[in-house]
């Protein structure tokens, strides 16, 4: 269960911007528009914070509805999720959507630029991998990358093509991952698709571990994906040791918990433990190890202990106890 923090002050109304109605509820699922609205009046009615239990239970959804809710607008860039601990829980920051389509990019002659044969067929193919028209400032800023990012033509359509190949096609996402690719130092055809190739291997074991899980949706939120990169990279584990741990996980859970998969792993880190064989014969030791115990305690506890069991015993003679009782201790 997530918790999510607002920073925000009371109103008595919620004001819906007209460029979330125009621009992004359109294509958006109807789950992830109320997930939306609701916590949109949360923030603005002066709420603290509610829970991902709160929220599923209100829109009759499912907590998983909610994160993948978030999760979407997130990446289309009208809120900001900003992890408080690593328990799962947020601060919620709501985009300013009055700001929509502002750019940091030096001014210039727009009429100039789009005399330029080259800026307009980059243009028209953007339009085409898009499938819509490109507003006036979105034009301006993909002709600003060439200018203050030293971006081609073919990189930037080769960055929307790689953004519209995985269903991102709106134009804050896009330009997220062009400022990502400018701080990377991506300026070439050659960086960005060694980038790709890379990205998509990644990406490709990552859905293997998640489809492995039950999750059929790739959109994970960042502490999910830090989790997996840690897996993978930092730990260096291979596809079957992760699904060893996460079969583990299942047994002991009975679901997929992240959290208790990464313990698993975290602690065959620590131990050394890196291939599958590592983690049998660990198995198989720490096993053999727990039955000898419990044979040698058993053994033990089959005969029962008694009060009288450290009682040293008295020793007798018996032939003179009996004569004794007899009366033949007596001479006549």
């Amino acid at each position: 269960m997530s918790t999510f923090m607002f920073r925000s002050k009371p109103l008595k109304f919620t004001p819906v911007s007209n460029v979330f109605i125009e621009r992004y509820m359109p294509k958006a699922r109807g789950e992830f528009i109320k997930v939306y609205l609701l916590m949109l009046k949360y923030n603005f009615t002066g709420e603290p914070g509610v829970n991902s239990t709160v929220l599923a239970t209100t829109l009759n959804l499912l907590e998983s509805d909610i994160i993948n809710a978030l999760n979407y607008w997130n990446e289309e860039g009208i809120i900001k999720l900003l992890p408080i601990d690593n328990m799962g829980n947020f601060h919620i920051e709501f985009i300013d959507l009055s700001e929509e389509g502002t750019s940091n990019v030096d001014k210039f002659n727009l009429v100039e630029e789009l005399t330029d044969n080259s800026n307009g067929y980059m243009l028209k193919d953007i339009g085409k991998l898009l499938g819509r028209t490109l507003s006036p400032s979105e034009v301006e800023t993909y002709i600003g990358w060439k200018k203050d990012f030293k971006f081609s033509s073919e990189l930037i359509l080769i960055l929307i093509e790689y953004c519209a190949s995985k269903g991102k096609t709106n134009f804050r996402y896009i330009e997220k991952v062009a400022i990502a690719w400018n701080e990377m130092n991506i300026k070439t055809v050659d960086d960005a698709q060694n980038y790709i190739r890379k990205t998509e291997d990644k990406w490709g074991t990552y859905r293997e571990i998640l489809k492995f899980l039950g999750i059929r949706n790739t959109d994970i939120m960042k502490p999910q994906e830090d989790l997996l990169e840690k897996w993978t990279s930092t730990y260096g584990y291979s596809l079957e040791v992760i699904k060893k741990a996460c079969d583990i996980c299942f047994q002991r859970l009975n679901r997929a918990d992240f959290k208790y998969i990464d313990g698993i792993l975290s602690s065959w880190n620590k131990d050394k433990l890196k291939t599958l064989e590592d983690i049998e014969k660990k198995e198989a030791n720490f096993k053999n190890s727990s039955n000898k115990k419990a044979f040698n305690n058993s053994k033990n506890n089959n005969k029962p202990k008694l009060r009288f069991d450290n009682f040293k015993g008295r020793e007798y003679d018996y032939d003179d106890l009996e004569k004794k009782l007899l009366g033949w201790d007596t001479d006549d």
